[in-house]
């Protein structure tokens, strides 16, 4: 860490160090734009991925940390700090040039904090109504029911946006835009459940069956959960993160805990340790099988949806006898987990691992190999190995571009450093690839559980934890390999028993921003198609 500080120094003089979890960079925000670009083509530096991009209020300053992630260093990360005092007009240089996964994440934290970003080419709001007042992440935010009351009129639709450009003589002027062309043909698909896997809602501009532009409206599930968590103690929060991906519960709030963890310095039992991975492994076998079926229903072949969901039954019996619950299991708690297994555990996890060799091999044999679903999706969707990095796109739909990213391997935690297991690559870049990562994906989870049901240790399955959380001052940023990518978790503490502030970064947030590029110059009933086969969950992009 030491030569990037150095090469940090050189290029930017103004920088300030702090040393921590990660190496953090205090910049000026006018000396921002050099170093982001630095950061991103100086091959010293190499940092090549955005991991997350957090929207922050100190109260005397406004700002952004960004987490950054180097995959020629050895997923070395790196994290960098803007801020900017006049809180009246925030304004920071947009990287979303530079990593096209800041687009969306800077709209995000415009939405929620007021930060104008100079030169993004799209400086709308995200998950808020565009007549909202106020941006309700900051500390001064005026909850007053009256600034905001219940509208009972629909909120229309936001064809007129805006950039900040910066002018030859340096000043910032704002130009207007438009999000469609003017003769555009734009068809409003959603925010109805079934085939966009949530509520949300996409408008699609066409020529003829083909798609020119999606513009993605989300919010339609905001329930405000980063907010609430600063009024919460930290073990009030972990429930959260079962109801965001619910295909991803075990993980979500296993990172969660992990991150309270690494804060508080607690070494969590081996016995708990393996108990966590095998129930990420069922969680990750229940959630491939629910895309297989979701991803066949889509097309019209609603026979496999009842196939995956035959073995999807018996994982979440596994999980109701252990957990009370089959989906929000909330078993996960800080230091371990809240009861041991059920004693028929093993027995159901060995019964489950002993079918699901011939029942992947009647998923393949009545769908995979089948010539109408092939034509649907390969050459579908297409999405490059570059971009998959430009968007941070995780998970199965980036390893469906051949991009090594499984954060199990990456940066080993809880069990998965003791078991073998293979990274599932392919090749394909299209949605048939990103389908085929998932069902090879299901085998290497039965790897891992073989390898580890007969070998939990005895022991006890929860640390000693204080009775009331409290966080040292600092913050903290840890990643898992949930179901459909990288989670991570963001917390800022002042020392308190709440947090300062806690943020989610979801990997369906990445994938919904991958829709205008892997839909576009495809027909409008493909859109449905690449969409289940991104395999994103909506309650996952909440905020």
């Amino acid at each position: 860490m030491a030569n990037i500080q150095d090469i940090i120094g050189k290029i930017c003089p103004s920088a300030t160090f702090e040393q921590g979890q990660t190496l953090l960079v205090n910049v000026p925000a006018q000396d921002w734009r050099k170093l982001a670009v630095a950061l991103k083509q100086n091959s010293d530096l190499d940092f090549d991925v955005l991991s997350a991009l957090i929207g922050m209020d100190w109260k005397e300053t406004l700002g952004v940390i960004y987490y950054f992630t180097s995959t020629s260093r050895n997923w070395e990360m790196l994290s960098v700090k803007v801020e900017v005092a006049d809180r009246e007009k925030p304004m920071i240089h947009t990287v979303s040039d530079l990593w096209k996964v800041a687009n969306f994440q800077e709209r995000e934290v415009y939405d929620f904090y007021g930060i104008e970003f100079i030169e993004h080419p799209d400086m709308r709001r995200f998950f808020l109504r565009n007549d909202w007042v106020g941006y309700p992440l900051r500390k001064d935010y005026d909850a007053d029911p009256a600034v905001n009351p219940i509208r009972m009129e629909d909120e229309e639709n936001e064809d007129d946006t805006y950039s900040l450009k910066v002018q030859p003589d340096g000043s910032v002027r704002k130009v207007k835009g438009k999000v469609f062309d003017a003769d555009d043909y734009v068809v409003n698909i959603g925010p109805q459940h079934p085939s966009t896997h949530g509520v949300m809602r996409f408008r699609a501009a066409l020529d003829g069956e083909t798609v020119k532009k999606v513009d993605v409206v989300s919010g339609y599930i905001h329930r405000g959960i980063e907010k609430l968590t600063e009024g919460m103690t930290y073990p009030q929060t972990l429930h959260f993160t079962d109801r965001m991906d619910y295909m991803s519960a075990h993980m979500n709030r296993h990172c969660l805990c992990m991150c309270i963890e690494k804060a508080m310095g607690i070494e969590v039992p081996a016995r708990a340790q393996v108990i966590r991975t095998m129930m990420d492994e069922l969680m990750r076998i229940s959630s491939h099988l629910l895309a297989f079926g979701c991803t066949s229903m889509d097309m019209g072949a609603t026979t496999c949806f009842f196939y995956g969901f035959r073995e999807r039954e018996k994982v979440l019996d596994i999980f109701e006898k252990t957990c009370g619950a089959r989906m929000s299991m909330n078993y996960n708690v800080i230091g371990g987990v809240i009861a041991d297994l059920h004693e028929d555990f093993v027995k159901d996890v060995k019964e489950l691992c002993a079918i699901m060799p011939s029942r992947l091999k009647e998923y393949h044999k009545v769908f995979s190999g089948n010539i109408i679903a092939k034509n649907r999706m390969v050459g579908v969707g297409m999405l490059s190995k570059e971009d998959a990095i430009n968007y941070d796109i995780t998970g199965p739909s980036g390893r469906g571009s051949g991009w090594s990213c499984d954060t199990r391997k990456k940066h080993p935690y809880a069990s998965y450093s003791q078991v073998q297991f293979d990274e599932v690559l392919e090749e394909g870049c299209d949605s048939y690839a990103r389908y085929m990562v998932r069902m090879r994906e299901i085998e290497e989870s039965v790897k891992i559980l073989e390898q580890l049901v007969d070998a939990i240790p005895e022991g006890p399955i929860r640390a000693q934890v204080p009775k009331i959380v409290k966080l040292p001052e600092g913050r903290w940023y840890t990643q898992v390999e949930a179901s459909r990518g990288a989670f991570g978790v963001y917390i800022e503490s002042k020392g308190e028993k709440n947090p300062y502030r806690m943020h989610f970064q979801s990997p369906c947030f990445n994938l919904v921003g991958v829709m205008d590029l892997t839909c576009k110059g495809n027909m409008i009933a493909d859109l449905i198609v690449i969409g289940a086969a991104l395999d994103f969950v909506i309650p996952d992009i909440d905020r």
